[in-house]
């Protein structure tokens, strides 16, 4: 597994960008609402997963007295430690503000060349 990737083996990163087949679900009137229920119900299901593992790692932890919980407060990673931690922050936000990056995605990309605007204008 490369350092851009999670436990799942996507690279969350490079797949933001790349849309899903068929047309983007529309619940509401207003697109905004869209991007914005879709990224709260991206931030939910990673809160969810992320309790749920917190959770077994505290009942592990717990179960072998292995760690106290002012360690966990007192902790300050090493330089690898924090670049991984920074890898999978970059990984997470890609996966949250996926539709939010494809919505901006498309408004540039309806935007045309100047060049083609000028070659336009001159032609009138």
């Amino acid at each position: 597994m490369t350092t851009d990737q999670t436990n799942d083996g996507i690279d969350w990163i490079a797949s933001a960008p790349k849309r899903a087949k068929g047309k983007r679900p529309e619940y509401f009137d207003d697109q905004a609402l869209d991007l914005l229920t879709s990224t709260t119900m991206a931030l939910a299901a990673e809160v969810s997963v992320l309790r749920q593992r917190l959770d077994t790692v505290e009942r592990l932890l717990d179960a072998r007295q292995l760690v106290r919980r002012e360690d966990v407060e007192n902790f300050v990673p090493d330089a690898e430690g924090a670049y991984e931690r920074g890898v999978a922050t970059k990984a997470y936000v890609a996966r949250i503000m996926r539709g939010m990056t494809q919505a901006m995605d498309e408004l540039v990309a309806d935007e045309r060349p100047v060049e083609e605007v000028i070659e336009e204008v001159r032609n009138l």
